[in-house]
Formats: structure tokens, C-alpha cells, sequence
């Protein structure tokens, strides 16, 4: 009974943990397509989104780093007002030019700005507190019965003792898989610093052509 709850739980933690995988993966492509699609609108703007991309990316990489409570809010804070940022530059061109090729950029936008939502979704979706309760009460149950039928064999204590090791790290393993900011296993943001890698030279070039015009 404990073997099928504990296996169960781990199953919820580790495509909890692959969902935050492929939406981190999402995230990176999205952003990536939106800077390539920046090209799409006037010269100024689209120079003004990329740059803002730029720095979104930045705080997106942040966002999976092992931080405290309170930096990851501000760092949440500051990723919603570089989203303002970037509508708030396109909202004016797409009111008055409604056209196919600036719909893409702004449905391009739309993608970022809902994968962001779809991983902070992702990171909130832990598991319940009642199925941890629930595999405690167990456990502590069955340890205790473990212990009763070992009283008489103190030659073997070494054996009995593998019970509650195992039952221990297994629930050190769930536990440190469902913490997204925290623990040993976590996401490794690889494709958004392969993207922020990428764009970055291309932010840079961009904004130096626009200097000299």
C-alpha cells in the first residue's frame, strides 16, 4: 500500500517536473520566434522591442535561479513591467496599422507573454498537501508495525533499519523533485541562456546601426 502511494506521488512529482521543462522550452522558443518577428514592424519600435527582449530574457533566466521569497517576487514584479513595456510599444502600431504582417508580431508577443503565465502556473502546481499527509500517516504506521515485529530480533536490527532508510529517501527524492526554486534537482534554463547567447549580439548590432542613422 505505501509502495503504490509513494509511487504514485513521485509519478505527480515527475511530470510536474517535466512540465516545467517543456514550458521553460516554450518560453525560450517563444521569446526567440517574437525577436525575429520584431523585424516585421517600423524600424524604432522593432528596435525597442528587441532591446526589451533583451532584458526579458535576463529576468526569465533569473526567475529559475535558487533564490529567497523576496527576490523572486521583485524579479516577477520587474518581468511584469518589461510585458507592459513591450504591449505598451505595440498596442499604438497595431491600432493604426491593422496589417497581416503586424498581427504576427503581435500574436508573436501573445505567446510570450502567455507561456510566462503557463510557468508560473507550472512552478504553483505543487503537490497537495494532503497526499503528503496522507503517505506521512502511512509510513509512521507502517515503520511502527515494522518496529513491533522486530522487537525480537536485535541480531538483525541492520536489516529492519532499511525499512525507514528507504521510506526516508524516498521521500527526500519526491519532495526535492516537486521544489522548482529549491533543492538539489531542479531546471536548468539551458535554452533560454542559449537564447539570450544568441540574441544578444544581435541586440547589440541592431542598436549600434540605429546609432549611426
Amino acid at each position: 500500500m505505501l509502495g503504490l502511494i509513494i509511487g504514485f506521488t513521485f509519478s505527480m512529482a515527475i511530470a510536474r517536473y517535466d512540465l516545467r521543462q517543456t514550458y521553460e522550452e516554450a518560453e525560450a522558443n517563444a521569446i526567440g520566434t517574437e525577436f525575429l518577428r520584431a523585424d516585421l514592424l517600423p524600424s524604432k519600435t522593432a528596435e525597442t522591442i528587441k532591446g526589451l527582449l533583451n532584458e526579458y530574457v535576463d529576468q526569465r533566466i533569473l526567475f529559475y535561479s535558487k533564490q529567497d521569497h523576496e527576490t523572486a517576487k521583485q524579479i516577477t514584479q520587474r518581468t511584469a513591467v518589461i510585458q507592459n513595456a513591450m504591449w505598451a510599444e505595440l498596442l499604438p502600431i497595431a491600432r493604426t496599422q491593422a496589417t497581416p504582417t503586424i498581427a504576427l508580431a503581435i500574436s508573436g508577443m501573445n505567446d510570450v507573454i502567455n507561456t510566462q503565465g503557463f510557468t508560473q502556473a507550472a512552478w504553483w502546481n505543487r503537490i497537495p498537501i494532503a497526499a503528503w499527509w496522507l503517505m506521512a500517516a502511512i509510513a509512521v504506521g507502517a515503520n511502527v508495525l515494522v518496529g513491533f515485529g522486530a522487537r525480537n530480533f536485535n541480531q538483525n536490527i541492520g536489516l529492519f533499519m532499511i525499512f525507514p532508510i528507504m521510506i526516508s529517501i524516498s521521500f527526500f527524492l519526491i519532495a526535492d523533485i516537486d521544489s522548482p526554486r529549491g533543492g538539489v534537482i531542479r531546471i536548468d534554463p539551458r535554452n533560454l541562456i542559449d537564447l539570450k547567447q544568441n540574441i544578444a549580439p544581435k541586440n547589440s548590432v541592431t542598436q549600434s546601426r540605429g546609432t549611426q542613422r
